[in-house]
């Protein structure tokens, strides 16, 4: 893409960008299959290109106005944002950027998923609060292509398409977060084939706005007689306002806004609590309208599809707002004149000699460029999944991205955030100010390791399920892969083979950890220190993406680029085997000795 991508704040690094896709992943490959066939690097270029731009201009010029001015209630009970923020959205839904992905035939640009996350990168690092609408239209309107009837997708999806709708996901209530087997929203059948929605909703970002002609909910409920807990509940279309058989909007459906959720960050985007049929607006046999999606008792399955590409959304944007606070800080770094080197007399110097400053500014690079590794790495399973020559191929890369998905949505909103706090830590007493950005990048990130499932979710997730899931065939697919890396470093010599062995050793200690776990007959046991298994194994992950991104800037003869950039992704890969994995050896330590202090706590001593 473009080199000269200015912004008022920086974003993203466009060489980087351009090395992750074309350098280590090869995505113009992907342009020999049918799929894709359409494309080119230049395509893909000018989609990246538009995405900066828009990114620029549309996004990154309201981030710090919307933080300041948060959305407001108007007297009808309508969320109001800024100006811009509706701009912003416009902007994207204009460019065809929202649902990419979708052939042409169906309305999108056919564009393989790694260039669209690309794409979405440039602008969750503007600006995430107003990103996140189009990026939860597009999860939503891919459940209705994917379960939805024709009628629904017609009435529903083609309008999100078309950016006169946008989405939403309403999963959690007040008394039910993340325990979704606990919710009471009831969905009572309805003579004309409709149900009848009641219940309340929380935390629903983008729940009401007045931005586009109407918002289409997804929203979990019960029906009479289900079965109890996840496998009885079922998905619904509940809009805001009804669609006629025209395709026009039409009366407002019983969906109302409670309250807007202040919060410490992402305050550009409207948080909701709302109330489903409680009489605000009345309709016909109570409740508000809903529109079964597919059939009863499957809502939770077919609702995983969307949080699943949420939760991989999650860990993009975490790495992209934690690399453009590791940029600015880079730039803080280079200007800043204070102190002077261990020694010496003469003049100030730029902090960025300060040996702890360029410690920190490594972690940077090291967290959100290995973030963004993952995030892509993952798109590009996707990609596989869907277009890769023998169907083996396909279910081998969609099997691969289920294991990966809780790291991928947990590593980086973490690591992305510890980065944004380091970034205050480089501007000094300033990064605690308002007059910089990063004291609101960390705000905005340090939502991330909570929504789309707490961290501990995913630490059980991963551990109880995805790694024995097929007979654990997906856990050692993952295990060949890090030993082809380490086989082909190894080869390299030097500094490559060192890092080969640390490697190995590392993907030795998971899997003694994990036979361990695996044998203990208590599964309360086994899942205690879930999330240090989360950690570990996460630690271990990104190193080996580290790995392959020093190992791509090799050339064919095996030589090494010895420009800057390239030296750069080298001592990032170094940094992050010499600091950052050996704290995976805490975790598996841990787990390794079996602790129980967590679980036979009494909770009376705390």
């Amino acid at each position: 893409m473009k080199q000269n991508v200015s912004a008022p704040i920086p974003l993203l690094d466009p060489r980087d960008v351009d090395f992750l896709l074309y350098d280590w992943l090869g995505v113009e490959k992907l342009c020999e299959r049918p799929e894709f066939a359409d494309h080119s690097r230049e395509t893909f270029d000018a989609a990246l290109d538009l995405a900066a731009d828009i990114a620029v201009k549309k996004l990154s010029n309201h981030f710090k106005l919307a933080d300041a001015h948060e959305p407001t209630i108007a007297p009808d009970g309508t969320a109001i944002t800024l100006p811009e923020t509706a701009e912003g959205l416009r902007a994207i839904a204009e460019s065809g950027l929202t649902f990419a992905e979708l052939p042409a035939d169906e309305g999108g640009i056919g564009l393989p998923s790694t260039i669209s996350k690309a794409a979405f990168a440039w602008m969750q690092a503007a600006n995430v609060s107003t990103t996140v609408y189009a990026g939860l239209t597009l999860g939503n309107g891919n459940v209705i292509r994917s379960f939805g009837t024709d009628d629904q997708k017609a009435r529903f999806l083609q309008p999100m398409i078309e950016g006169r709708f946008t989405g939403t996901m309403c999963l959690s209530e007040p008394d039910a977060g993340s325990s979704l087997s606990d919710i009471s929203t009831r969905a009572v059948p309805r003579a004309d084939g409709t149900y009848g929605i009641t219940g309340t909703k929380m935390w629903i970002t983008g729940g009401d706005h007045e931005m586009t002609e109407n918002i289409v909910h997804l929203v979990l409920a019960k029906t009479p007689g289900a079965p109890e807990g996840v496998k009885g509940i079922s998905l619904f279309i509940v809009p805001k306002y009804l669609v006629s058989d025209d395709g026009a909007v039409a009366d407002r459906n019983d969906v109302a806004l409670v309250s807007l959720n202040h919060k410490m960050g992402n305050k550009g985007t409207t948080n909701c609590l709302l109330a489903l049929g409680d009489g605000t607006f009345p309709q016909d046999g109570g409740g508000a309208t809903g529109y079964l999606v597919g059939t009863e008792n499957r809502g939770l399955i077919q609702m995983f599809q969307m949080m699943n590409e949420a939760r991989i959304a999650v860990g993009l944007a975490s790495s992209a707002m934690g690399y453009s606070a590791f940029l600015q800080s880079l730039e803080y770094a280079k200007t800043r004149i204070q102190g002077r080197p261990i020694g010496s007399s003469g003049p100030q110097v730029p902090i960025i000699e300060h040996p702890d400053v360029r410690r920190m500014l490594l972690a940077q690079k090291a967290y959100t460029q290995g973030g963004l590794a993952l995030a892509l790495f993952c798109a590009n399973l996707v990609d596989e999944a869907h277009s890769a020559p023998q169907q083996a191929d396909r279910d081998a890369a969609a099997d691969l991205l289920d294991l990966l998905t809780p790291i991928t949505k947990s590593w980086p909103a973490e690591w992305a955030t510890v980065a944004c706090d380091l970034a205050i830590q480089i501007h000094g007493g300033y990064g605690y100010t308002r007059d910089y950005n990063v004291e609101q990048l960390y705000r905005d990130n340090r939502l991330n390791p909570i929504h789309e499932g707490a961290k501990a979710i995913h630490g059980m997730d991963l551990l109880g399920r995805k790694v024995p899931a097929k007979g654990g065939a997906s856990f050692g697919a993952l295990l060949g892969r890090i030993e082809d890396t380490a086989a082909r470093a190894a080869a390299a010599g030097g500094d490559f083979a060192e890092h080969a062995a640390d490697l190995r050793a590392a993907a030795a200690r998971i899997v003694a950890v994990t036979t361990a776990l695996g044998t203990t007959g208590d599964p309360a046991l086994s899942l205690a220190n879930a999330t240090a298994y989360l950690d570990g194994v996460g630690q271990v992950v990104v190193a080996w993406l580290w790995l392959e991104q020093a190992l791509a800037t090799l050339h064919s003869d095996g030589t090494a680029d010895d420009s800057a950039f390239h030296r750069g992704k080298r001592a990032a890969a170094r940094y992050f085997f010499v600091y950052e994995l050996p704290k995976a050896y805490a975790h598996f330590d841990l787990l390794a000795r079996l602790d129980r202090t967590t679980l036979d706590l009494d909770t009376d001593t705390l």
